[in-house]
């Protein structure tokens, strides 16, 4: 599909290691800036300039330095959209319009998709991913994009969250290789048609979305896979392994 359709990067990736910092920018953020550098847009100047929004972290101002810091060492521009205990700009649509890539960070899926319902995010972001800025995200923001997936968010134990702003069909599965729990659970609630197709993805890794439409599974870990749990006609539960491709 043509680079100028609306595009989100789904992850359980984005972070490295790094000996200095709390952590550094891998191959994932960076495929994630090339993504909107494809992307022809009149109003761009300048190099890639990134907007975080922490939410479902609780905009944590130590975390917000982290992510400066990482972002100054791989030479973006990083800025940050808080809500807590008040929207930190006034215009937040055009204040977010003036950035190439949103990126979500983890934490609570739950509570990220009731504040931002508050503050009117969802149709914000909807508009800006069809205007083309890139929206990505790991874990939580990863799967809000989605209709659902299954999240800590209530509790130690994993539960569904089945009200996801749903630009993505079906459900998202994160962190499938570090936490054994989340691929038994999805199993057994697409079995129960909880959730729907439900596509996945280890610690590294990424799906690609251009419009509505999965075109590439990528990785920043070699060995990260990625998937798909869906039922067939028959009732029957059946998991896919997809092709991934190692970022450089």
């Amino acid at each position: 599909m043509p680079a100028s359709s609306p595009t989100i990067l789904a992850t359980s990736a984005g972070y490295r290691p790094h000996p200095r910092l709390r952590f550094g920018f891998g191959p994932m953020m960076a495929f994630t800036v090339q993504l909107a550098q494809e992307i022809p847009r009149s109003d761009r100047g300048g190099g890639p300039r990134i907007c975080h929004i922490g939410t479902a972290g609780g905009d944590d101002s130590g975390f917000q330095r982290d992510m400066e810091e990482a972002a100054r060492e791989a030479g973006y521009e990083l800025h940050h959209l808080s809500l807590f205990s008040m929207p930190n700009v006034e215009d937040v649509e055009g204040y977010l319009r003036g950035f190439d890539v949103i990126w979500v960070n983890g934490g609570s899926v739950v509570n990220l998709l009731a504040v931002w319902r508050a503050h009117g995010l969802p149709e914000i972001l909807r508009r800006l991913w069809q205007d083309g800025v890139v929206l990505a995200g790991v874990s939580a923001g990863s799967i809000c994009w989605f209709e659902g997936g299954v999240t800590d968010s209530f509790g130690p134990q994993l539960a569904p969250v089945t009200n996801g702003l749903g630009f993505l069909p079906g459900a998202n599965g994160v962190h499938m290789d570090s936490e054994q729990r989340r691929r038994p659970l999805i199993r057994e609630l697409v079995a129960a048609g909880t959730l729907g197709a439900t596509v996945c993805t280890d610690d590294g890794a990424g799906l690609l979305y251009r419009g509505t439409e999965l075109v590439e599974a990528v990785t920043e870990v070699d060995g990260a896979r990625a998937s798909r749990i869906m039922r067939d006609p028959s009732g029957q539960v059946i998991e896919t392994e997809l092709p991934i491709r190692l970022l450089g």
